[in-house]
């Protein structure tokens, strides 16, 4: 079996090839029979004509009494005309019109006599108060078009003109096949080397949005003969077949051998990253695409590829994808072999849009559900520089982004919290948070691309916190330091601290495996520090040159078992449950912009540090203290 790719074939030209083979295999829509009841949402097959007339007979468009309009000629406030009973009848409305009858006088304009008779002060026009018959639809006239969605109010006139039912274009089944050897269903508690599949519960969710019926097969080893059963099994049932994971080039990707063997394959490799290791493919006029396993890369597949394929089923056009022009906060490289997607997040920053890139990795489906927006490099571009202004795909409303406080700098669980807090307590408002470490923070500020960033640098000549980092970057001044947290920094080690460390020295013991942080970041600086302060030589610490980028992230290596200790803060211990030796406290604070400041989602910001809701969770979170939050500790 070959793992060469057998394409390498640029994106809108794979787009458009397939579509045209699937239209020439004869693949399209299927049209069922539904009671008008089921028709909101469907799109209807084929134009849809009133049987009868609506209104189908003449009938009182008010409640009142019905009557010959020039009975009532005459009639004036002064010279009022009596009618004898048998000159009218009363009617609600909807009633048939008597007949011999040409006018309806409303209830509220009749005057009583007590014999019965009644008494008007203005006369009537002919046909005033009725409708006619088809006023609203005529019978044989058009009441949707062919490929129309049908709207609640579409079924009313559907009803209303006799149509019962309608032929709508059936929902497309699409097969969910996932495959491998280490996928396992989701739980809580996987074993060493289990990978959960979700992915399918991304696409389905994706399918139902695009109005498609998902069918996930349960999983399917690595093993030819099964896959091959797995896909006849979904041919016959589906319209659409979707096989994830096994596209690849590892020793068990068998997804292309066994597409072959049941249909043409179109491609097996697409320029774009992530997403390379795509298939296009046909079988039995039905389309099979051989999904990338890591989750952002299948996303990208199954927009890129599958939703052209169900607008071509619903007979609709594609949706105009709203897009942006933004700043780039931070130069991305790109290969020139692939049109490459980088999820970037967005906030509006002195009235212009900035983007910063998020982490790129295909198999980080975090970095997906946080981006904003989504940055296309084409193919034969090796990068975009910092600073340019670039077009970027929106993947959250326009509005959304002008209310958001972009934070980018020093991580800290808190600013979750904050954001949870901002917009739970003003639903318009938004908090974005990068990780990029303090001093990524101090430039991101000053070069006017975030709103605020969390900082905590230590002075090693003062013992002080931020004020001569503020004094150094911001010389013209431009931001205020806003007191946030003390917070409790240490060493984070497995529960029951099983290598004994009591100490910062410990840190070079023989065998210890270090994590550290990087290098830019407050925890970083401090470390550094440490390390001068007890005469340590860094490149007797095992793993120094490790680096992660956020507390947790720290936390999450020594709880996995993949490091030893790290340097972190208590709260991040305490979610992984680690043992944790204090070393000391620090200042953790909030650079907040001048032009930021008055922004109504920063004022917010400040008014919910504040707050008690705040310090209740701080308290929660644990190995903070609270003296001033919120207030200015300085202006530069």
């Amino acid at each position: 079996m070959s793992f060469d790719y057998l394409t390498n074939a640029p994106l809108d030209e794979a787009k458009e090839t397939y579509l045209e083979k699937l239209k020439k295999a004869g693949f399209g829509s299927l049209r069922e029979t539904k009671s008008a009841a089921e028709c909101p949402g469907r799109i209807s097959a084929k134009a849809i004509y009133a049987k009868i007339s609506a209104p189908h007979y003449t009938a009182s468009a008010m409640d009142g009494i019905a009557l010959r309009a020039d009975s009532s000629y005459g009639a004036t406030a002064t010279t009022p005309v009596i009618l004898d009973k048998d000159e009218f009848t009363v009617v609600d409305t909807g009633d048939p019109v008597p007949e011999g009858c040409n006018a309806v006088v409303m209830i509220e304009d009749v005057i009583w006599e007590e014999d019965g008779r009644v008494k008007l002060y203005a006369s009537a026009a002919p046909w005033a108060n009725i409708r006619q018959i088809g006023e609203d639809i005529c019978a044989g006239e058009m009441i949707l078009p062919s490929y129309s969605k049908i709207s609640p109010g579409a079924v009313g006139a559907m009803l209303a003109a006799g149509v019962t039912k309608a032929d709508v274009l059936k929902k497309p089944l699409v097969g969910i096949i996932p495959t491998g050897d280490e996928i396992v269903e989701p739980s809580e508690d996987p074993k060493p080397g289990d990978v959960m599949e979700f992915n399918s519960s991304i696409f389905s969710g994706m399918l139902k949005d695009w109005d498609c019926i998902p069918v996930t097969y349960p999983i399917v080893k690595d093993d030819p003969k099964l896959i091959k059963e797995a896909l006849s099994k979904a041919l016959e049932e589906c319209d659409i077949v979707l096989i994830n994971a096994g596209s690849s080039a590892g020793r068990d990707d068998w997804t292309t051998q066994c597409i072959a063997e049941l249909g043409e394959l179109i491609y097996h490799g697409i320029a774009i990253k992530p997403g390379k290791p795509a298939i296009l493919a046909i079988a039995e006029g039905k389309p099979i695409l051989g999904i990338p396993g890591y989750p952002v890369s299948g996303i990208i597949v199954i927009e890129e590829f599958l939703k052209p394929v169900i607008d071509h089923w619903y007979h609709r056009s594609a949706e105009p994808i709203p897009h942006t022009k933004a700043s780039l906060a931070k130069s991305v490289v790109s290969s020139l072999k692939y049109q490459e997607y980088v999820r970037v997040k967005l906030a509006m920053v002195q009235g212009k849009m900035v983007a910063s890139p998020l982490a790129r990795g295909a198999g980080m489906v975090s970095s997906f559900m946080k981006a904003d927006g989504m940055l296309v490099i084409p193919q034969g571009l090796e990068g975009i520089e910092a600073g340019e202004t670039v077009d970027v795909k929106l993947l959250r409303p326009i509005e959304e982004l002008e209310n958001t406080v972009l934070a980018i700098g020093s991580h800290d669980p808190l600013i979750d919290e904050l954001a949870d807090m901002l917009h739970a307590e003003d639903p318009e408002l938004y908090l974005s948070s990068t990780h990029v470490g303090s001093m990524g923070g101090i430039m991101a500020v000053k070069r006017g691309e975030s709103h605020i960033a969390g900082c905590h640098l230590l002075d090693e000549e003062s013992g002080e916190y931020n004020y001569s980092y503020m004094e150094k970057y911001f010389p013209d001044g431009g931001i205020r330091l806003v007191e946030c947290v003390g917070r409790t920094q240490g060493i984070m080690v497995a529960k029951g601290n099983p290598l004994g460390i009591t100490r910062f020295e410990d840190l070079a013991k023989p065998g210890l495996r270090y994590v550290n942080r990087q290098k830019g970041s407050g925890t970083r600086v401090l470390t550094d520090y440490l390390v001068k302060k007890y005469g340590m030589d860094e490149d007797k610490i095992d793993g120094y040159e490790r680096e992660e980028t956020t507390h947790t992230s720290v936390a999450t290596q020594i709880a996995g078992g993949s490091g030893d200790a790290g340097m972190g803060i208590y709260s991040a211990a305490k979610i992984y449950d680690l043992d944790f030796i204090p070393v000391c406290t620090e200042q953790y604070d909030f650079i907040v912009a001048d032009f930021a400041w008055d922004l109504p989602q920063v004022q917010k910001l400040i008014e919910i540090l504040k707050s008690e809701e705040f310090a209740r969770r701080i308290d929660a979170l644990g190995g903070y203290t609270l003296e001033h939050p919120g207030e200015v500790r300085r202006r530069f």
